[in-house]
């Protein structure tokens, strides 16, 4: 009789070690009700289909129990089963499983306990009609297909009866019951966690979560947290929380339970564009903190935990979602003020305290994060673009808590951040700019400007590209030279040094504003000095060619060029000296000078750029083996006379080789063996 069978199940190509190897590629969860009971046991992947043995018997259970027992055994028949959202079925649904099982006819599935002397693996499904055995080969497999039936089941039971709930405590208490089976289940599988998650925030779309109580809010929200320990809210959940975040922004479960929530967004999430609500969850959380006593205090507290208390911070996406973060809250404060001010509607409930503290929040927030040496760099150019409303620009409270971000960056030594003050393209304004006095931002007589100003020239700024651009703030410069800015005195010497001035009229009163100060006087005769030298430097005559003795160094350089006239030097050989990016200033008083040869030197990008200015007739350029990158070599389609340039053995790419090809016509002998471009 076909009814009278015992069905062995087995999973096709799968044994118990590749089963373990298996399991193993998952991240291990908390259980949550009884940790002793589950810390030890073994953890499944989830089936979703495979192929097992299948027999169905339809007596009771005490004549099951019998056959059971008996050690002969009836026929088996494979199939592949699937276990699908509602119903266990076969592909080939023909013999015992001609009929599928639905998960809501399953009265028990548990594991036969006997069996004959073959040692069969066997879990046992109980259904009105009788039963249906699975046989796996080994135990391993016979558990991983009794906790994926009895976790699918358990999916499907409550889908039906969490939809249908009516009451709001039961609606609590089914959600509890579903998040302790979900952390409890010794299935290991990102539905485990996704399926309460995705139904949970279907349940808070279909109902209006304004009117929950805020106590089944607050017990929504702790039974739902153990899921959130790994995993992302939904936008659903998101909106839920957010909600709370407004309503009851002092609820402790704000610190208790939303700060890892939003600690492990800010960590891992990758793109807010795609998760907009994700964003928004944090701003209300943010600030229901600066609602707390001394909130600003509190905010800056969490941004110093993201960082942590190392020197660097050892997660990168932290600060890209900060920023992004703050950049859309202030976007958004702005526009809410701009409808306010259009709108008689929108006027009558606009709280501008409120308002205000909002966006001091978050600038407190910026100013917090440029308080780390290790984010200011790629802080510094995520604000270079200035990335804020017109009215932001406009506006003194925005301005005025701006000015402490910029006092870090330009109080910043390293070249890579205080740059960021520049426009980030040729013709760009950037934030030097906007607090030049005179500016619409500058509200303090150009202090801030002066800070960024001293910065600016004592670092590799301190070049005719960036003094030619200076040229549109001349009155600015004299003026605080006038007011005995020492940075601007510098400035005003180094702009008629490298003569970007052509209005002699213009020089002629950049000359007076230094003479009425001491220490302008001074630092105008220092310059009067360096154009003699320098004139004596260049007067026509002496040696053509001249080469360095190794190990020369860059003092040895400069004693050499003040010893005479070297106005007629054309060709200069530093090959295998010490010579450094410092001897850069005094190369470029050599007007006439066409061969350079820098071989094996320790000649950088700093010193590249300044030359590239300068020598304008060179047209042979050593670098190999120089420490010179792409950075540096990229200023050289200046020389437009260059024919012949060595880069064997430096760090250039081939991009930029193709760059400096395109934009040098005149070269016609290149080597770049042992780059990227060879």
């Amino acid at each position: 009789m076909a009814t009278m069978g015992d069905a062995c199940v087995q999973l096709s190509s799968t044994d118990a070690s590749a089963a373990d190897a298996d399991s193993s590629q998952f991240s291990v969860f908390t259980p949550p009700t009884s940790p002793k009971a589950i810390a030890g046991g073994l953890k499944h992947k989830l089936i979703t289909e495979a192929d097992i043995q299948v027999c169905r018997l339809n007596h009771t259970s005490t004549i099951v129990s019998k056959i059971m027992n008996s050690k002969y055994l009836r026929r088996w028949e494979t199939h592949k089963i699937v276990l699908d959202h509602s119903e266990i079925r076969s592909t080939t649904p023909v013999g015992f499983m001609e009929q599928t099982i639905p998960y809501s006819l399953i009265e028990d599935v548990h594991i036969v306990s006997r069996w004959d002397i073959g040692n069969k693996f066997c879990v046992r499904i109980t259904v009105p009609d009788g039963s249906i055995l699975l046989q796996a080969n080994n135990a391993y497999l016979r558990d991983q297909w009794l906790h994926s039936i009895q976790w699918k089941k358990h999916m499907y039971r409550y889908e039906k009866l969490l939809k249908n709930a009516r009451r709001t405590e039961v609606l609590v208490k089914e959600i509890k019951n579903l998040v302790d089976m979900s952390l409890a289940t010794p299935i290991q599988d990102a539905s485990v966690f996704q399926f309460p998650l995705d139904l949970i925030s279907e349940l808070l779309q279909q109902n209006n979560t304004e009117t929950i109580s805020r106590a089944a809010h607050e017990n929504i929200i702790i039974a739902l947290a153990p899921l959130l320990e790994n995993n992302h809210p939904t936008q659903e959940i998101c909106d839920f929380f957010s909600l709370h975040c407004k309503t009851c922004p002092r609820s402790s479960l704000v610190m208790d339970l939303f700060t890892p929530v939003v600690q492990r967004i800010l960590k891992h999430n990758m793109d807010f564009g795609k998760y907009p609500r994700m964003r928004t969850f944090i701003q209300e959380y943010l600030q229901a903190l600066n609602c707390q006593n001394d909130g600003t205090r509190v905010v800056q507290n969490f941004i110093e935990s993201m960082h942590g208390p190392g020197s660097q911070c050892p997660h990168p996406r932290v600060l890209p979602n900060l920023v992004a973060v703050c950049l859309a809250a202030i976007y958004n404060l702005y526009e809410e003020k701009k409808n306010a001010m259009q709108d008689n509607v929108f006027q009558s409930t606009f709280d501008s305290v409120d308002w205000e503290s909002k966006l001091q929040c978050y600038l407190s927030m910026m100013e917090t994060m440029s308080k780390f040496a290790d984010w200011r760099v790629i802080l510094g150019s995520l604000l270079q673009p200035i990335p804020f409303p017109d009215d932001a620009i406009a506006d003194v409270v925005f301005t005025s808590n701006m000015k402490r971000v910029l006092q870090q960056m330009a109080g910043d030594k390293t070249c890579e951040v205080h740059q960021t003050l520049l426009g980030i393209r040729e013709g760009k304004e950037g934030w030097f700019h906007l607090y030049c006095p005179g500016g619409i931002a500058c509200d303090d007589d150009g202090q801030l400007w002066g800070t960024m100003l001293e910065t600016l020239i004592h670092c590799c700024c301190r070049r005719k590209k960036f003094l030619q651009g200076m040229t549109k703030m001349t009155g600015p410069v004299m003026l605080l030279a006038l007011r005995d800015n020492l940075a601007a005195m510098e400035t005003v010497c180094a702009m008629l040094e490298m003569e970007v001035i052509e209005s002699q009229d213009m020089k002629m009163q950049m000359i007076t504003t230094l003479q009425t100060t001491g220490d302008g006087k001074r630092m105008y005769a220092q310059l009067c000095d360096r154009q003699i030298a320098l004139r004596e430097l260049q007067q026509k005559g002496g040696p053509r060619k001249l080469t360095l003795p190794s190990k020369s160094t860059d003092s040895d350089l400069a004693k050499m060029l003040s010893s005479g006239s070297f106005g007629n030097l054309e060709c200069l050989s530093l090959a295998f000296t010490q010579v450094t990016s410092a001897c850069a200033h005094d190369l470029i008083k050599l007007p006439s000078l066409r061969y350079l040869n820098l071989w094996s030197t320790q000649f950088g990008d700093t010193g590249l750029e300044l030359i590239a200015e300068h020598l304008q007739k060179l047209q042979v350029l050593n670098l190999c083996e120089t420490p010179v990158t792409d950075k540096g070599l990229i200023s050289l389609t200046a020389l437009k006379n260059l024919r012949k340039l060595n880069l064997n053995s430096t760090s250039l790419s081939a991009l930029t080789f193709e760059g400096l090809k395109e934009k040098l016509p005149a070269l016609q002998e290149f080597d770049v063996r042992y780059t990227d471009a060879w």
